[in-house]
């Protein structure tokens, strides 16, 4: 008897809506995750796109614990020197709410080929409104 392993022609990639709205960073993120890696799902394999896809919305109104938003630090660097741009969670939230989830789920995911094309499968928006009401996505509660 041996492993069943799916077919790219068998696997369903579904469509699901998660509210950001006053839900932790890191929990949300690591539902996320696993909504995109295909974890809740019988056939998951672990170095397949089993996943679904998932949009996030209300994306600035997302909750950090603790000292979290001044004390959490993004850093970006160009590679040239002195050019290490520093900014802290409470900034990046209020310019970029989008980016803030999007690192919070990229650190959960692999980092590879898999990794980057389950990241493309994740669709975070600030607002209520996103454009995917034609794929009939589904309501994911936490």
């Amino acid at each position: 008897m041996g492993t069943y392993v799916p077919k790219a022609g068998e696997i369903t990639h579904e469509w699901v809506v998660m509210d950001a709205s006053d839900q932790v960073l890191g929990r949300l993120a690591s539902e996320a995750a696993r909504l995109l890696r295909g974890k809740h799902k019988p056939e998951y394999t672990p170095y397949l796109d089993t996943g679904d896809f998932v949009v996030i919305v209300n994306a600035e109104r997302v909750k950090l614990t603790g000292n979290k938003l001044d004390d959490k630090k993004y850093y970006r660097h160009s590679g040239r020197p002195g050019n290490l741009k520093v900014e802290t969670a409470r900034e990046r939230l209020e310019k970029y709410p989008e980016r803030v989830i999007q690192a919070a789920v990229w650190g959960m995911l692999p980092k590879n080929r898999l990794g980057r094309k389950l990241l493309s499968k994740l669709k975070v928006y600030s607002g209520s409104e996103h454009p995917h009401e034609a794929q009939q996505p589904k309501t994911h509660a936490l």
